[in-house]
């Protein structure tokens, strides 16, 4: 009997996309010919197509998100401002002055100006960036607890996606942690009581993917920082999302009722917490970062440790960030990407969902919610009218993930929900037809 024979690998890499770099095709000309020698019914050069195009899916690409969750993890958090992105682009293209002094022509520092910048905005006395905020805790545990206790609330051991968990993280860097209080209940006196003579520093951590409410209690930083300060020892917080001032001064009006609770860098530096830790990405709306703000000594100690240079963050980064940066100080960063949907007015919104809903089938527009996402601003729901498509979810969402320009939707009880608020107006007509031809049965 004569052995099935593939087609051969050149061949079936001729048949794939122009798109799949040459390597790559001939690899999955490779596996697929592989495929069909050892089991005939399968046909090599279909089975090199779906290999191409589940390839192809998971390559990044830009997407419409229609969700209305602002900062969506799995849609890369916060879009960068139109200048932060110039800024990166032209660091990431060219040659900059990264660690250069152009004053006298000696190697200079690569943060100088991002950290004059965080001292002016917070009040602190330095600041420390490094690859994001999961990092910076990591670098601070390594340098400064190491063999050592770390007190910390039973409520505040934090769990988010990506199995991040903060038992885990503290234990990797060879502190150990103390539990303090109960799940629901933490008092000044639980930290007071595990404070020993092998305490490195107390740590207090912002829950921002969750709240514990009802009969629960947390101690305030001011609080934590007199106790741990009483001990000679430094107190730490992780802000995580980080808000700069809860007074949002970069804002018309008063600060948005969604941000209530929400913890402030600045407050926290006014509590007299000697380090606090924020990210980049989140509150910020800046790039993926980990930023420490506070005691000068503390955070020369941080830069001196062998794990920051393994931490440090590169120079399209740093100038996405910088110019972040500087609409804050401008108070202007309320044109952020992040700070605009947010605060988009509610008419604007129903008449952009109204004139869409109008080109959809069964489309009506009802009264709906946006949230903050990414971890931060736990349960906050912004009002916001959305588009609501009776019976639709599926197979509509599997028909817009698949559009050539991929939209992610919600699905809520079987409907397909459309949120503008995420969704740039310029994409409106784009959105509009994809939903169209999505909807139709």
């Amino acid at each position: 009997m004569e052995r099935h024979r593939p087609p051969s690998v050149d061949r079936l890499r001729r048949a794939l996309p122009a798109a799949i770099p040459a390597a790559l095709a001939t690899d999955l000309a490779r596996i697929a010919a592989d495929m069909s020698r050892t089991d005939p019914a399968i046909d090599a050069q279909t089975e090199a197509l779906r290999l191409a195009q589940a390839l192809v899916a998971v390559r990044q690409r830009p997407v419409i998100n229609a969700t209305g969750v602002i900062l969506h993890t799995n849609l890369g958090r916060a879009p960068l401002d139109p200048g932060a992105a110039q800024a990166a682009s032209a660091a990431a293209t060219g040659y900059t002055n990264l660690e250069l002094d152009l004053a006298n022509g000696e190697r200079g520092g690569r943060t100088s100006y991002l950290t004059a910048l965080l001292r002016s905005l917070t009040g602190a006395d330095d600041a420390l960036v490094v690859n994001n905020n999961a990092g910076a805790l990591f670098l601070v545990l390594i340098a400064m607890a190491a063999g050592r206790q770390v007190p910390v609330s039973r409520g505040e051991l934090i769990e988010i996606g990506g199995s991040y968990r903060l038992p885990d993280l503290i234990g990797s860097t060879g502190a150990r942690m103390v539990e303090v209080g109960t799940t629901n209940r933490t008092r000044i006196a639980d930290y007071a009581e595990a404070i020993t003579g092998e305490t490195a520093l107390v740590l207090k951590v912002h829950p921002s993917n969750y709240r514990i409410e009802g009969f629960a209690a947390e101690v305030g930083v001011d609080e934590l920082a007199e106790l741990a300060h009483s001990h000679g020892l430094p107190m730490v917080f992780d802000a995580g999302s980080g808000l700069l001032d809860q007074r949002t001064p970069w804002l018309n009006g008063p600060p948005p009722r969604w941000l209530d609770g929400e913890p402030g860098v600045v407050q926290a530096l006014e509590g007299r917490a000697d380090l606090v830790l924020f990210s980049g990405d989140k509150l910020l709306g800046g790039p993926q970062a980990g930023i420490v703000v506070g005691d000068a000594d503390l955070i020369a100690g941080l830069r001196r440790h062998p794990v920051a240079r393994a931490m440090r963050v590169d120079g399209p980064t740093l100038a996405a960030l910088e110019t972040t940066l500087e609409s804050y100080a401008d108070r202007t960063a309320g044109s952020l990407p992040l700070w605009h949907m947010a605060t988009i007015p509610t008419d604007e919104l129903q008449r952009r969902c109204e004139q869409v809903a109008a080109e959809v089938p069964r489309a009506t527009v009802t009264e709906g919610a946006s949230t903050i996402g990414a971890g931060s601003v736990p349960g906050a729901r912004i009002p916001s009218p959305v588009i609501q498509v009776p019976g639709a979810a599926e197979p509509a969402y599997g028909r817009l993930l698949a559009a050539d320009r991929p939209i992610v939707t919600r699905r809520e009880a079987g409907n397909l929900v459309v949120d503008l608020r995420t969704v740039a107006p310029d994409n409106d007509t784009t959105l509009a037809a994809a939903l169209s031809d999505a909807c139709r049965s």
